[in-house]
């Protein structure tokens, strides 16, 4: 189990480009998807990537259809792994709303069942209040129990499942009230 002084949550860099690429390729090898890795599935040149990903930061270069996201990576500060990324959409559009929310997030299959989702999760959450939210909404497929797991350990609260049609998945949809202090002591 990590201990939380051993991870740093923070923006990605043009430093972290051959991690970023270790990262894509784990995720294509273990046919795993890479929620909250942003549009990394698309970019085999991280430095594409980092470029993007800033346009959605900027609000005034937002992608067409897209809405403003701060992009996060979960660094293991021993080794420099990126353990982990979290992507914060700032706000809605129909797609988000409906299904996806406000945070997506993955950890390297190499390095799961190790309590870094549940961290990561925790400082997105720190961030979503920094930039005003008062709640957040997170999805997850229904099959998925470790995600619903962090979601519930952070405060979640189960509020309905949809079909997506495009994945054909069935999705769970989580609310975390981030103004109350019941959400904090349940985070703690």
């Amino acid at each position: 189990m990590m201990k939380q002084e051993e991870l740093i949550f923070r923006l990605p860099t043009r430093e972290d480009a051959e991690e970023v690429s270790a990262y894509r390729k784990e995720f294509l090898n273990a046919d795993s998807s890479m929620d909250g890795a942003g549009p990394l599935r698309r970019f085999a040149d991280p430095f594409e990537w980092l470029r993007e990903i800033e346009n959605y930061r900027n609000p005034e270069t937002v992608p067409a259809g897209k809405v403003q996201a701060s992009q996060f990576i979960c660094v293991r500060e021993r080794d420099n792994r990126i353990v982990g990324m979290l992507q914060v959409r700032h706000y809605f559009n129909d797609y988000l709303e409906k299904y996806a929310g406000h945070i997506g997030y993955s950890v390297r299959p190499s390095e799961r069942r190790k309590g870094y989702a549940k961290w990561m999760l925790r400082q997105g959450l720190d961030f979503c209040r920094s930039i005003g939210l008062a709640r957040v909404l997170i999805s997850c497929e229904v099959n998925n129990e470790a995600s619903r797991r962090t979601i519930l350990a952070n405060g979640g609260v189960y509020e309905s499942t949809v079909y997506e049609p495009e994945e054909q998945i069935d999705l769970q949809r989580y609310w975390i009230d981030l103004s109350t202090p019941a959400a904090e002591e349940k985070r703690s």
